[in-house]
C-alpha cells in the first residue's frame, strides 16, 4: 500500500482556524517551524492572512489546487460536506475533528467514509492528532516534534502518541513517522503496519492498540510486517474496566486479551507492559536485530553485575560461560584483585584500556552472543573514557550499556548516543533488552 502522499507530501492543505492558540493555527505552526519544503495552504471561508515563524500565509477561502494531503480542523458536522469539496483535489486527509462514532455519531462517520470513497480519498482518523513523516520533514500534527531516526509511532490514542513523543526526545530515540488515526474509520493499524514494513526509513514499528476491528485482517498486516522488521506492541483495555474505557475513548472493541495475546506471540511481534519498556526495546532494535541469549556481563562494580545477573536469568537468559582461552587471556592483562569469571568486575579504577582490552576479549569468545557493560564511574574517571572504550573496541557482536547514574554520567552518555549506542540506565532494563532482541 502506496501511503507515501501522507508522509512524504509535496503539498498540504490545512483547514480551520488561524487565530493563535486554534488546532489548525497550532499544526500549520508545526510544520513550518519543522522545515516543510513542499507547498502549504491554509483554507478558511473568512479568507485573510496568517503569520507563523516569520512568514506570511494567504488564507485562502476555498482550496482550489490539487494538493497531496488535507489536515482538517473543522466542526465534526461541517466535515462530509467538505470531504465533497475538496475531494477531486487530495489524495489524503487527516480528520483532527472530533464528534464521531467515539461519541456514538457512528451516521456522520459513516458519512464522512462514503464521501472520502467517492473520490478515492483515503481518511486518517477521525478524532485523531495527526500524522509525522519526518524523513520529508513533515510534522502534520500538534504534538511536539522529533528528530530523524527509525521508529514509526503507531497509536491510536492521540494524547499517549503525544506524550510517547516527549518522551522518545528525552530517551534520545530518532523517528521515521507518527501516526494518530483516532476512530480509524478509513484507514487503519493494519493498513500503518503494511505501509511501515516496506518504508526504508523505518526500522522497528512500534504500535499502541486499545483494539481492532477487523482481527482476521490484523494478523494477517502483523505477520507481514513482523517478517520485514521488529513490531514491538503496548496493548492497552487488558482488564474488564480498561475495555469498557477503551470502547468510549476511540469506539473500540477490545476483546478479550488472551486472544491478543496469543495473536501477539504467534505473530512474533514483541509485547511490551509500559511505556518505559516501549522504548526500551525500541532502542535496542534500533541497535541491532537480534541477539542469541549467551551473555556475558563487564562491570567495575560487583553490585550492578549480581543485579544484572539475577535479571537476566530471571528472563531466561544464560550468564554464558567463558572458554579457559578468554579466562586465561584476561588474567594476562587485569590486575590480580579483579573477578574474570562472568560477570567480569574490573574494579572500581577500571580505565580506557581495562575496559577496551576486556569487550575485545570478550567478544572473540565463542560462547558468548553478545555484552553488557556496566559502568558506575568513581569521581576520578570520567563517564567519557569508558564511552570512547566501548566506540572504539573492536567487536562485531552486540553490546548494551548500562551507565550510571544521572550528572555522574551525563557526559559520556551523550558521546555514546552521538555514536549511535543508546544507554539504559538500571542493570535491570539492559537485560531486558538483550531479552527482546534474544526473541528476533
Amino acid at each position: 500500500m502506496d501511503l507515501d502522499f501522507f508522509f512524504y507530501p509535496s503539498s498540504v492543505a490545512v483547514f480551520g482556524s488561524f487565530k493563535r492558540g486554534a488546532i489548525a493555527y497550532e499544526i500549520l505552526r508545526n510544520i513550518v517551524e519543522g522545515g516543510f519544503e513542499g507547498k502549504i495552504i491554509p483554507v478558511n471561508p473568512k479568507g485573510g492572512t496568517v503569520e507563523v515563524a516569520g512568514r506570511t500565509f494567504q488564507i485562502r477561502e476555498r482550496l482550489d489546487e490539487p494538493v497531496d494531503t488535507a489536515i482538517i480542523a473543522i466542526p465534526a458536522k461541517l466535515v462530509p460536506a467538505l470531504m465533497d469539496e475538496i475531494g477531486p483535489l487530495t489524495k489524503g486527509a487527516v480528520v483532527i475533528s472530533a464528534g464521531f462514532s467515539e461519541v456514538g455519531n457512528e451516521k456522520l462517520e459513516r458519512e464522512l467514509v462514503r464521501k472520502a470513497r467517492k473520490h478515492g480519498v483515503r481518511v486518517i482518523g477521525p478524532n485523531c492528532a495527526g500524522i509525522f513523516g519526518v524523513h520529508g520533514k513533515f510534522f502534520g500534527s500538534f504534538e511536539v516534534r522529533v528528530k530523524p531516526g527509525g521508529l514509526a509511532l503507531i497509536s491510536q490514542s492521540g494524547a499517549f502518541g503525544g506524550a510517547a513523543l516527549a518522551m522518545g526526545n528525552d530517551e534520545g530515540i530518532g523517528f521515521s513517522a507518527f501516526v494518530s488515526y483516532g476512530n480509524g474509520a478509513d484507514l487503519n493499524e493494519s493498513d500503518f503496519l503494511e505501509y511501515f514494513a516496506d518504508d526504508e526509513n523505518t526500522k522497528v514499528i512500534a504500535l499502541y492498540i486499545e483494539g481492532v476491528k477487523d482481527g482476521r485482517r490484523f494478523m494477517k498486516a502483523l505477520r507481514y510486517a513482523t517478517s520485514k522488521k521488529p513490531v514491538i506492541i503496548l496493548k492497552a483495555g487488558k482488564s474488564a474496566s480498561g475495555a469498557e474505557a477503551a470502547a468510549s475513548h476511540t469506539g473500540s472493541l477490545a476483546g478479550s486479551y488472551e486472544i491478543y495475546r496469543a495473536v501477539f506471540k504467534q505473530a512474533g511481534a514483541i509485547e511490551v507492559e509500559e511505556m518505559e519498556e516501549l522504548f526500551d526495546a525500541a532502542k535496542a532494535f534500533e541497535m541491532y536485530s537480534n541477539a542469541g541469549k549467551r551473555v556475558a556481563i563487564i562491570t567495575n562494580s560487583g553490585g550492578p553485575g549480581v543485579l544484572a545477573t539475577d535479571k537476566l536469568e530471571k528472563l531466561g537468559l544464560e550468564v554464558a560461560r567463558l572458554s579457559d582461552e578468554t579466562i586465561e587471556g584476561l588474567r594476562s592483562f587485569l590486575p590480580p584483585q579483579c573477578s574474570v569469571k562472568n560477570p567480569i568486575d574490573l574494579i572500581a579504577d577500571a580505565d580506557y584500556e581495562r575496559y577496551k582490552r576486556t569487550i575485545e576479549a570478550v567478544c572473540k569468545d565463542e560462547n558468548v552472543d553478545s555484552i553488557l557493560v556496566i559502568c558506575v564511574p568513581p569521581i576520578f574517571i570520567s563517564s567519557e573514557e569508558i564511552a570512547r572504550a566501548v566506540i572504539d573496541a573492536n567487536c562485531d557482536k552486540p553490546a548494551v550499556v548500562n551507565f550510571m547514574a544521572g550528572e555522574l554520567v551525563r557526559e559520556g552518555v551523550k558521546l555514546l548516543e552521538e555514536h549511535g549506542i543508546k544507554n539504559f540506565p538500571t542493570p535491570e532494563r539492559a537485560a531486558r533488552a538483550l531479552m527482546w532482541l534474544s526473541e528476533r
